[in-house]
């Protein structure tokens, strides 16, 4: 019986030490995992509050969807792992649950685009979003940088 115990509490103690770490999803291409702030690598994902249009050119909540997205693939066992560091001091990072790359999926959903200046790492998965009009591709949308640069002014 002492053993049962023992087990129980060790369990319980490391699932109170592991979930120390939470994890909140700030938009489609953004995450905190504890105290770290993410910026998934080689992205673009729609803002959170940005509107895209379907393929019968009704407005639809794109940056929402993309937030959502994100939520459901960064699970408890998500991993990432540093590339760099952005002008905004967030790490910029590749993250995976388990094997599956989690920023390739977005684009390959459709629910951000390709964005590297440097590499073309997503361009393959962005291709497959378009030719099988996927999230974001399946009707038109403003991209995430303009729509930015748009708010700023």
């Amino acid at each position: 019986m002492r053993f049962i115990f023992f087990v129980c509490a060790a369990f319980l103690f490391s699932k109170a030490a592991a979930g120390s770490d939470y994890i909140k999803v700030v938009d489609g291409d953004s995450l905190f995992i504890g105290k770290r702030e993410i910026r998934l690598s080689g992205i673009d994902a729609p803002e959170y509050h940005q509107e895209c249009y379907d393929e019968n050119d009704a407005p639809y909540p794109c940056g929402k969807e993309a937030f959502w997205a994100l939520k459901k693939m960064a699970g408890k066992n998500i991993v990432c792992k540093k590339v760099t560091v952005d002008r905004y001091r967030r790490e910029v990072a590749d993250c995976f649950c388990g094997k599956k790359n989690i920023n390739k999926e977005m684009v390959r959903q459709g629910y951000a685009v390709a964005y590297d200046r440097y590499t073309q790492n997503y361009v393959p998965a962005q291709n497959e979003a378009k030719k099988h009009k996927r999230g974001i591709w399946r009707g038109r949308f403003m991209k995430p940088e303009l729509y930015r640069r748009l708010l700023k002014d």
